[in-house]
């Protein structure tokens, strides 16, 4: 396997280390647009000097001693805020002293690292700020996405979603929003949407909206990452061991869903060897928590529900053995307390199996047309439905349909390649008995 150029490296290190970066600078600066800029100046220097200097010995610390600097540099150039230059300037110069293109290990460098990313995500989702802007900053900032990313995934243009962003970030500097973890009611207040754009993130890497690779997996590693920590500093609330016990059981599949050339491979199709017993284990431990809990009167949710729904696939040891009746019974519930198109359609793919797929076909057609315009998902499940019915025609056109409807380049091939297969079905001749 050939190593990566340096652009590729600055790449993937961005990738892992910008949500870090940014909750550290966040900390220090108090100022999130601040702390965003500087990382972004540490990116374009790295940029700048890694091709000709080589690439350091640890890139993440690399950045986050030039972000360093370049806060110094702000600061002191800041006539109004002398005296904190003064202050903050010295403290960033000590922890910077001695430090060559070569630097030590980050979480030696930065207090409180574990910490900073989860402030963050309570910072991004401030009451102040609305629900679609508390996922967009998340996912810009924490999950380091582009704005075009997110913007696709909205399915808004890139200079709203830009704006969006823009808006959010001076909203909460203008409610003077504190970069500390809320205590007491306001942190429960705050749980739900921590928890939803925790959620938005893995599902970013699980599925990625836009790109080549079908999956992201730095992203999925911080989602479980932080559901961990939250897990650790709300150990009372099932609803939170329930939305580690799914990130963890859904994460379990991802060497199984690709082939060796990287291409999709459904849930079906996958050697489930291959599956992580590891995470499967963290999963279904997280999962007797939340059980526990709720047996206690804690209510639970949505989280809890779709981790009861993915430990029925982790224990089925083949195909064959997943219990679909019991699948189903959970996304009758499911709808019943988060309802939604999406879970509706999820809901089709397990009646589709537990019953037949006339059955999910009638749970597709009571969806709203409009309520999922622009997305791939509905089209795809009715084609996999209409496939199993063997109307393979209409299969081959709910394909297309999808196929051109999602921004992921290996789903897209995946979908393609479904609607030859069912085209090529649609058109062979039907042999006769003799």
């Amino acid at each position: 396997m050939p190593e990566p150029t340096t652009a590729e490296t600055i790449t993937t290190t961005w990738r892992q280390e910008s949500a870090t970066l940014v909750a550290a600078l966040t900390r220090m600066t108090r100022d999130v647009g601040l702390a965003e800029d500087l990382a972004q100046d540490a990116l374009v220097s790295a940029l700048e000097q890694w091709p000709g200097q080589g690439v350091p010995r640890n890139p993440g610390a690399w950045l986050m001693t030039a972000a360093k600097r370049r806060a110094i540099d702000h600061f002191r150039r800041a006539d109004t805020l002398r005296r904190k230059t003064d202050e903050l300037g010295h403290r960033l110069e000590v922890e910077s002293q001695g430090q060559e293109h070569a630097m030590p290990d980050l979480e030696s460098q930065v207090d409180h690292i574990e910490d900073d990313v989860l402030r963050l995500v309570f910072l991004c989702c401030h009451p102040a700020l609305t629900p679609d802007s508390r996922a967009a900053l998340t996912l810009r900032l924490v999950g380091g996405l582009t704005t075009g990313e997110i913007a696709r995934g909205f399915l808004v243009a890139e200079t709203a979603m830009g704006q969006r962003i823009s808006r959010a970030k001076r909203t909460l500097s203008e409610a003077k929003a504190e970069f500390e973890l809320p205590t007491g009611a306001e942190r429960a207040a705050r749980l739900d949407d921590v928890m939803a754009v925790i959620y938005l993130i893995f599902n970013e890497g699980y599925s990625a909206t836009a790109g080549e690779d079908w999956m992201r997996p730095e992203l999925t590693t911080e989602a479980m990452r932080l559901s961990r920590m939250l897990a650790q500093m709300m150990p009372d609330e099932p609803e939170v061991h329930g939305l580690q016990a799914l990130l963890e059981i859904q994460a379990s599949r991802t060497h199984a869903r690709t082939d060796a050339a990287g291409s999709p491979v459904l849930l079906e199709d996958q050697d489930r060897s291959r599956w992580d017993q590891l995470l499967i284990r963290r999963g279904l431990a997280a999962l007797e928590r939340a059980e526990l809990l709720a047996a206690r009167g804690k209510p639970v949710g949505r989280y809890y529900l779709q981790a009861a729904i993915a430990s029925r696939h982790a224990r089925a040891r083949t195909p064959e053995e997943t219990d679909w009746k019991s699948i189903s019974s959970l996304y009758d519930v499911l709808a019943e307390v988060a309802p939604g198109p999406v879970v509706e359609v999820n809901r089709a793919v397990a009646h589709g199996r537990a019953f037949d797929p006339g059955a999910g076909l009638a749970v597709l057609e009571a969806i709203p047309p409009d309520a999922l315009a622009g997305s791939h998902l509905l089209p795809s499940v009715r084609g996999d439905l209409l496939a199993r019915l063997g109307r393979h025609g209409e299969a081959a056109a709910a394909f297309r349909e999808a196929a051109a409807l999602t921004g992921n380049a290996s789903e897209r091939d995946l979908l393609t390649r479904r609607a030859a297969e069912s085209t090529e079905k649609s058109t062979a001749p039907v042999s006769k008995a003799p």
